[in-house]
């Protein structure tokens, strides 16, 4: 089913481009609220111990040298490297109340350090913070785990990248976004060709376990045939996964994005055209579509785990760990323990002031209810395998389905016409044209549907 020839009809597309979640967590973040404060993390974490099982761990590292305009991230731009001290001795703060709630011995499966830049800092803070890390949870040291980093390549070069193998990372995600001189300048993210493939050729030399790659569609100056140039570059670097993120520009929202003229960004027809193009150029080149804006080459895990059924999805996209409990910390992260969300203050004093007082910087966070619990099911098995069993959710979760999402199953209805999908009384199954659009899928099974703010997500496409 991964292998299937996804057809690409920018007429449909334009008439469902509408805007909605990602769904990396359900519910979505928009449902997170201040009444949900540190007593209720601790009984999520008490939950969580009681299940047991392996963990999955994010910091946040917020800082960057110079800000990218088209970045909508938690950062903090500063070219003052000494930042960085203050911020860790709050990150290991965290740690240890974090480390308290959880069993001890419990191992972490899955590691991710993300920003901002977190090569941001410096050779010895890095291997601080992770030896920290192993002081406090039960890394693994047989490369067994699924230990990744995200790089900018202008902030990490080959010294970095063995300094990453040695401390225990084995997956790599680079920031690319596009290769294109023009479009490099107009966002302020001026990257060389060379000094990626230095990056990646140094952690094909030191056997990572693998190399993906963001780009980003819809940036200012971009055409079809521009952006295909920087795909084939791309694909001279073989990377094992790609990302291509589609540019939502909101300026009202997003500082930064005030630095990028409206008038040079890509029509709606044009980026239909590149989003196309590059669907077709992937396939071509023997990558899977995952899912929505995700291409694995087959012998990936992802793609393996589209196959075998297994292929989840959290905070960090699509996974194969998501049986995880993910303990989120820094400035800003998202936690998921124990049928709970939780999400920490974004400010750097605020978070400050929380550690230093012995309290978790939690702001808002959302306790998952039974009927969250069967729509996120529902949700997951769309948008990571194009299929549901009808059957195995009503024996699962003691339902009806017709007569419990029958609001859902009407909402469908104009997208069977449109063959988006097929729906029988034994199942859901996402036809390859649908496939681009499974957001709108999704939606329709989201209970939360009615009530979301379009500006607080971007396009489907």
């Amino acid at each position: 089913m991964s292998q299937t020839e996804i057809p690409f009809d920018p007429d449909l597309i334009r008439r469902y481009d509408t805007s909605g979640p990602r769904y990396t967590s359900y519910p979505t973040a928009v449902q997170f609220h201040g009444g949900f404060g540190e007593p209720d993390y601790r009984a999520a974490a008490a939950r969580s111990n009681a299940t047991g099982g392996p963990l999955s761990l994010y910091v946040h590292i917020p800082f960057c040298d110079t800000v990218c305009y088209y970045c909508a991230c938690n950062k903090v731009v500063t070219k003052d490297r000494a930042k960085a001290r203050p911020y860790l001795e709050d990150v290991y703060r965290e740690m240890a109340l974090q480390a308290e709630l959880f069993d001890a011995g419990r191992p972490v499966d899955q590691l991710h350090w993300g920003g901002g830049t977190p090569t941001f800092l410096s050779h010895d803070e890095m291997r601080e913070l992770m030896r920290k890390t192993g002081e406090h949870f039960a890394l693994k040291t047989d490369d067994s785990g699924e230990y990744s980093i995200e790089i900018d390549p202008r902030e990490a070069d080959a010294a970095t990248i063995r300094l990453l193998r040695e401390i225990g990372f084995n997956r790599i995600s680079l920031g690319v976004q596009d290769f294109d001189p023009d479009v490099q300048k107009a966002v302020n993210r001026v990257q060389s060709f060379e000094e990626t493939r230095e990056v990646v050729d140094t952690a094909r030399a030191e056997a990572f376990h693998g190399v993906s790659i963001d780009l980003i569609y819809g940036l200012p100056h971009q055409s079809r045939e521009r952006f295909m140039k920087t795909l084939d570059r791309v694909i001279e670097l073989d990377p094992d996964r790609l990302s291509i993120f589609n540019y939502a520009h909101l300026p009202q929202r997003f500082k930064p994005q005030r630095r990028i003229a409206g008038e040079d960004l890509p029509s709606p027809a044009e980026k239909l055209d590149i989003l196309g193009s590059t669907i077709r150029y992937l396939q071509q080149a023997g990558y899977v579509l995952i899912g929505m804006d995700h291409f694995a080459k087959p012998d990936d895990p992802l793609a393996i785990a589209q196959r075998e059924g297994t292929l989840q999805r959290n905070f960090q996209g699509y996974s194969t760990h998501a049986e995880c409990d993910m303990v989120a910390m820094g400035a800003s992260s998202i936690s998921q323990v124990g049928g709970a969300f939780s999400q920490n203050v974004k400010e750097l004093d605020r978070y400050h002031e929380a550690l230093a007082a012995g309290r978790l910087p939690i702001e808002k966070g959302v306790a998952i209810t039974e009927e969250d619990v069967l729509r996120r099911h529902v949700i997951t098995e769309l948008i990571c395998h194009f299929r549901l069993s009808i059957s195995e959710v009503e024996a699962r979760f003691d339902i009806d389905f017709a007569t419990h999402f029958s609001d859902a199953l009407a909402e469908l209805s104009d997208m069977a016409a449109d063959e988006l999908v097929t729906i029988t009384p034994e199942e859901i199954e996402v036809q390859p044209r649908g496939r681009l659009l499974i957001r709108n899928v999704c939606m329709a099974f989201d209970e939360y549907h009615g009530t979301l703010d379009g500006q607080r997500f971007s396009k489907v496409i």
